[in-house]
């Protein structure tokens, strides 16, 4: 007699794939409809030289979240039992504070938000790369460029929370 665990069918690579592409895509958006750069209190704030244009920010992250998708997919096709349940955990709290990010620093137009977002996201990303690599190591690897991006963010929030006292606690928004 078979149990109900050995007569389900594996899930394939390529569902693991659309599965991850499909939360990475619904964070991309999350994050997305939050962001407003063109905001009088985001042109307020005093940017160091070192900022990259608005256009960047996207160009940027269009390829890093293909690579996350593609990276998570391929984690977790690879992983089995309690390794796959600690990735696919691992990739939603990541995912959940990439989006919440956005949320808390355009949105809620915090500066100590965003650099505690960044803080948590880049922690997120180290326990993420670590469980990965215990499944994958190039997909691992395939999420380096992600983290360094999220560790140069940190350092841009914080350096607008150093540049810009007055815009330290919250804004709400007005009416």
């Amino acid at each position: 007699m078979t149990t109900i665990s050995e007569q389900a069918r594996p899930i394939r690579s390529g569902a693991w794939t659309a599965a991850a592409a499909a939360a990475v895509t619904a964070t991309a958006v999350a994050g997305a409809r939050a962001v407003d750069a063109d905001s009088a209190w985001y042109r307020s704030l005093d940017k160091p030289s070192w900022q990259p244009p608005s256009w960047a920010f996207g160009a940027a992250w269009t390829p890093l979240y293909a690579t996350i998708a593609w990276s998570a997919g391929r984690g977790l096709s690879r992983a089995r039992g309690r390794e796959r349940a600690r990735l696919a955990a691992s990739l939603a709290a990541d995912l959940t504070l990439n989006a919440a990010w956005s949320h808390a620093f355009f949105r809620r137009k915090s500066l100590w938000g965003g650099l505690a977002g960044t803080v948590l996201l880049d922690a997120a990303n180290a326990r993420l790369i670590r469980r990965t690599a215990g499944t994958d190591r190039p997909a691992a690897a395939a999420l380096a460029p992600y983290a360094a991006w999220c560790l140069f963010a940190t350092a841009l929030n914080f350096s607008l929370l150093r540049r810009n006292p007055e815009h330290r606690r919250a804004v709400p928004d007005q009416p």
